[in-house]
């Protein structure tokens, strides 16, 4: 099945990270609450309220602060309503990220993948422990002790099983290093690509690349037609548009301190 960009705009509307351990509301908006290996504070986002912008933003301000949390960040979706941009902007809000919504039919061109990089599901206890070595400098993250390495690899290995969820690894030979690595999500015939992190002495030498394919392979094998992915202005973004993602607008993330 081929999703229209209609059906591509709300799946993309509707995507959401609930974090293990996070907390949540939703009233005007969705509040997430991150624990503090995430960094904490609360992410706001999915807008749906017939108040206006500065009650929308005061609920979303209370909560944050009912958390006890300093920060609140939000994300822009042109699906909002109302909008609460420029009532960010009034209160001082910075503008700190924005990223492209891409999508594409899983299949057709192939991602190129240089020689020397290998990518690999995640299945082991060994292979979790690379995934956070790589996740904590990229995302300054906390690492996971020796519980919550088992913990997430519990996740990790009963999503795959569910078909789901997977997480992927790319090495670089000749030694194997791990450098690499993003995880997809499947929901209604969408594989949702996200977490995407390379160590910064790897990066342009086509490790996310590697990611980025093992990612459409196996989303293919579990049912997914559309990959849909956020990809940083900045970074991922030009290499998304080379691999055949169609650019479908901007969201741009937003954080103020309450």
């Amino acid at each position: 099945m081929t999703h229209t960009i209609e059906e591509i705009l709300r799946a993309s509307a509707a995507w959401v990270w609930f974090p293990r351990d996070s907390d949540q509301q939703k009233t005007h908006l969705q509040l997430v609450r991150y624990p503090e290996r995430f960094g904490g504070g609360v992410r706001g986002s999915q807008v749906d309220s017939d108040a206006d912008p500065v009650a929308v933003l005061d609920h979303a301000i209370a909560h944050t602060r009912a958390w006890r949390e300093p920060e609140f960040r939000f994300w822009t979706n042109a699906s909002d309503s109302p909008d609460l941009e420029e009532e960010l902007r009034r209160r001082g809000a910075e503008h700190v990220d924005t990223v492209a919504v891409f999508a594409r039919p899983i299949g057709g061109s192939d991602v190129d993948v240089p020689a020397g990089i290998s990518a690999e599901v995640v299945r082991t206890l060994d292979q979790v422990r690379e995934v956070d070595r790589i996740n904590v400098p990229v995302w300054q993250q906390q690492p996971l002790d020796e519980e919550g390495l088992r913990v997430e690899l519990d996740e990790i290995t009963s999503n795959l099983d569910a078909g789901t969820h997977v997480r992927v690894l790319a090495r670089l030979a000749p030694d194997g290093e791990a450098v690499s690595t993003g995880g997809c999500t499947i929901v209604d015939g969408f594989a949702r690509l996200w977490g995407a992190a390379t160590l910064e002495h790897a990066r342009g030498r086509g490790a996310y690349r590697a990611v980025l394919a093992e990612r459409l392979r196996v989303s293919a094998a579990l049912g997914a037609t559309t990959a849909l992915v956020k990809g940083r202005t900045a970074t991922s973004a030009p290499i998304l548009a080379r691999a055949g993602f169609i650019h479908h607008g901007d969201e741009r993330g937003y954080r103020l301190s309450v």
